[in-house]
């Protein structure tokens, strides 16, 4: 029988702790004894430290799915903190499995999305503390911390695995390598200035 996080939502049970041990592959995560289940598995800690944003984007995303909160397995949700140093960014990026919903704790940051093909809409906001903006599932979208310090924001998103594509590493940086005169033809570049943004990833 083939499981499939949907199926896992609709709950017998009152949870169903990943056991991220298992030998046991299913399109989600198996469930732990419940007798063995502690209070441990409901507790993720570590959101009130500062993420590491020097690097080459300015911000750091620290996410808190099934994988680092076992006790989320079947509850369909999961969050994340999000760290902008000044005029960092949380580069173009889709969630393939999830709705987000971002609310800002501090600072002033830019959102956009981009609707889908043959649209391609592009939706923006500047959003300050407090304030809540939503990104429809599997739509392309990113934030840029427009102020002069730092900013933070938090996420739900609505599965416990969201997962998440991060346009510019999938494009350019795939293993092995996307050929290049594709993506010279799809972007109308030279192929070499391909090459210069490939070998960077």
């Amino acid at each position: 029988m083939f499981l499939n996080e949907e199926a896992y939502s609709s709950n017998t049970n009152d949870f169903c702790v990943a056991d991220l041990n298992s030998p046991v592959f299913v399109n989600g995560v198996v469930c732990k004894d419940a007798k063995l289940v502690k209070a441990d598995d409901f507790l993720f800690r570590g959101l009130h430290q500062m993420g590491n944003t020097s690097n080459d984007v300015g911000s750091n995303v620290t996410a808190v799915t099934v994988a680092e909160l076992p006790g989320l397995n079947t509850l369909g949700i999961s969050m994340a903190l999000i760290d902008f140093a000044p005029m960092g960014i949380n580069p173009p990026h889709t969630h393939p499995r999830a709705t987000e919903i971002l609310t800002v704790i501090e600072g002033s940051i830019l959102v956009r999305f981009v609707t889908s093909n043959p649209e391609n809409r592009l939706i923006t906001k500047v959003l300050e503390k407090g304030d809540v903006f939503v990104f429809p599932q599997g739509l392309i979208h990113f934030q840029k911390n427009i102020g002069h310090g730092y900013a933070i924001a938090i996420a739900g998103l609505s599965s416990q695995n969201p997962g998440v594509i991060t346009i510019a590493n999938a494009v350019l940086g795939s293993k092995p390598d996307i050929a290049g005169d594709i993506l010279a033809k799809a972007f109308q570049v030279d192929i070499n200035v391909v090459y210069q943004i490939q070998s960077k990833f």
